[in-house]
């Protein structure tokens, strides 16, 4: 045997996975579109924009531009905080909405999951307590679970979540921080009240608590009046942590969010954002500078909503006749999803693989819950598929959920 042949016996074991890595699943959401994603099935379950109704031919006027006139520029390395541009816009944007805002204030991610993980890292130290909303945006609490964090849910109604709740919470439990999207809620589609948004401020201000406001749906209202950010309260200025993201209102595919924070939390998202990704691609920060420069993000975004609340009155006007009697849906007022709740008894985890086979996917409930989950939910997203698609698709949703209530 020579000196560069292995032995005959086995290699030791490499070492294990961290046990964050071990500890935290996947994604149900992204397994279920894996498993749905033949072109037949009507899919509600997944949380995507609908691309033909992406202004394409203004996005690539945007990426011409820039590659045209500032090749070397759009194509080198950037800073952590981003393009100023992009950022001077953002925060006019962010100040023109009623939050004054600088671009100094402003951190731009590759999306504002991104700005999640970066404020895990930046906040939470493993064991760390972390408020959420009950149920909530799933990939958040992989973020704070990832991070080792222990994730406590504060209980609520059509609200959003009880301020006396919180505050008992708060004195109990001694979190780092609470974490909400009080605006058309992933995965509820609820929108919480002011006078919510205001005790929640006062809770933050008398008990010491970081806010972290994620706002990715907030501009996509169909009806209604717009309700302040919890950052614009006064009580909750210096301890407000506010996300936005392009995804919903401009594409997916640019990967670009931001957070707007106070100068501790922010620095330190920058620098864990440096040992991350170094900066979000600088060709995509210019491109979306230069289309909030030269089109009207503004008219686009109305264009896009005023054809999702059609969809959505396209799923509204379908589901008492798909889903069984005595259950309940929220109606958002904006947004893109809608969450039901069936009858006790029904559980749709169990339920999903019988309806699958009629062609239609929903998410279901039980992933969204920190505690104890309600089992008879479901998320259904409206915003992807057209008016007669969705029809199509209650309708075999209907079929599915009967023919599984006879089989027992």
């Amino acid at each position: 045997m020579t000196a560069t042949q292995p032995p005959s016996a086995s290699f030791a074991p490499v070492p294990p996975l961290a046990a964050r890595a071990r500890s935290i699943g996947g994604s149900p959401v992204r397994d279920i579109l894996a498993v749905t994603a033949r072109p037949e099935v009507v899919n509600f379950a997944g949380g995507l924009p609908a691309p033909e109704l992406f202004d394409t031919e203004g996005i690539a006027a945007a990426y011409q531009a820039v590659l045209a006139e500032t090749p070397g520029r759009a194509l080198q390395y950037s800073t952590t905080e981003g393009e100023p541009a992009l950022r001077a816009a953002l925060a006019a944007r962010t100040t023109a909405r009623g939050l004054d805002t600088d671009a100094d204030d402003l951190l731009v991610t590759t999306g504002s999951q991104q700005a999640l993980s970066l404020l895990a890292t930046a906040l939470l130290e493993p064991g760390d307590t972390v408020l959420v909303e009950d149920p909530c945006y799933l990939a958040a609490l992989q973020a704070f679970g990832f991070a080792g964090a222990r994730v406590i849910a504060v209980p609520g109604d059509a609200e959003g979540p009880d301020p006396e709740a919180l505050a008992e919470l708060v004195v109990r439990e001694r979190p780092k921080l609470f974490y909400t999207v009080p605006t058309f809620q992933n995965p509820t589609g609820r929108t919480m009240s002011a006078g919510r948004r205001a005790a929640v401020a006062s809770v933050a201000a008398r008990y010491g608590l970081w806010i972290v406001e994620d706002d990715p749906y907030g501009e996509l209202r169909f009806e209604g009046e717009r309700v302040p950010w919890i950052a614009a309260y006064e009580e909750a200025r210096d301890r407000t942590v506010l996300l936005g993201s392009f995804s919903k209102v401009m594409a997916p595919g640019l990967r670009l969010g931001w957070l707007r924070a106070p100068a501790g939390p922010r620095r330190a998202c920058a620098v864990a954002k440096q040992a991350a990704d170094l900066h979000t691609p600088t060709v995509n920060q210019l491109a979306a500078a230069r289309y909030l420069a030269d089109r009207d993000l503004d008219a686009h975004v109305r264009r896009v909503a005023r054809a999702y609340g059609e969809r959505r009155d396209a799923m509204l006007a379908g589901l008492a006749d798909a889903l069984p009697a005595g259950s309940r849906w929220t109606r958002p007022e904006g947004g893109m999803f809608l969450w039901a709740t069936l009858p006790a008894g029904y559980d749709t985890t169990a339920l999903l693989p019988r309806v699958v086979r009629h062609d239609v996917a929903y998410v279901p409930g039980a992933p969204f819950y920190a505690g104890e989950p309600d089992r008879s939910t479901l998320r259904l997203c409206f915003v992807t598929q057209t008016p007669d698609a969705i029809g199509e698709g209650l309708r075999r949703l209907g079929e599915g959920l009967r023919e599984a209530a006879l089989a027992g």
